[in-house]
C-alpha cells in the first residue's frame, strides 16, 4: 500500500476543524475533478457507519446537465471510526475504501494547538491494477493532493472568518 501523510494547522477550534473536514459532500469543493455524495441509505449525518462515494471524472456527456462522466471511477467509502474532539481537542475519524479501483483506508486526526487545530490526513491506499513498484509515485501524488485539499479548506475557513 502507498502511504500518504499531510497536515496543516487551521485557524479554527478543534470542533470547527472536525466539522469542516468530516463534511463529506464539501470535499467536492476541494478535491479536483471529484464529486462526493452520501449514500441515501446511510445513517443521518456524518458519523459511524456513514457511506459515501467520491466520483472522480474527466469530462461530461450529454447536454442539459445530465452529469454522466465520460471517463471516471467511483471511490465508495464507509466511516468505521468516529471520535469527535474530546475535552482536550483530540478527535479521529477513519474511513475504509471499498471500491474496485481504490482500497485501503484514510484517517483524519484533529488536535488542539495554541494557534488553532492541527489536522493530519493519513492514508494507506492500494490502486488496483497498478504495480507495487509505483507506490512511491502514488504516495507522492496522494500527499500532494491532500496537502492541496487541506490548504483549500484553510483558505475557505480563513475567508469566512470576520476580520
Amino acid at each position: 500500500m502507498a502511504p500518504v501523510r499531510t497536515d496543516i494547522t487551521l485557524p479554527a477550534t478543534p470542533r470547527q476543524a472536525w466539522e469542516l473536514v468530516t463534511d463529506w459532500t464539501s470535499h467536492s469543493r476541494w478535491i479536483p475533478l471529484t464529486t462526493v455524495t452520501i449514500d441515501p441509505d446511510s445513517p443521518a449525518g456524518s458519523g459511524l457507519g456513514t457511506r459515501f462515494t467520491g466520483r472522480t471524472h474527466l469530462g461530461r456527456t450529454g447536454s442539459g446537465g445530465s452529469g454522466l462522466s465520460r471517463l471516471g471511477f467511483d471511490d465508495p467509502m464507509v466511516v468505521t471510526q468516529w471520535q469527535p474532539p474530546d475535552v482536550h481537542g483530540t478527535g479521529c475519524c477513519r474511513v475504509v475504501k471499498q471500491g474496485p479501483w481504490l482500497t485501503g483506508w484514510a484517517e483524519v486526526q484533529v488536535a488542539a494547538t495554541t494557534s488553532g487545530a492541527r489536522v493530519t490526513w493519513l492514508e494507506e491506499v492500494r490502486t488496483r491494477w497498478v504495480p507495487r513498484f509505483a507506490d512511491p509515485v502514488v504516495s507522492a501524488v496522494g500527499s500532494a493532493l491532500f496537502g492541496h485539499v487541506l490548504r483549500k479548506m484553510a483558505a475557505e475557513l480563513a475567508s469566512s472568518r470576520p476580520e
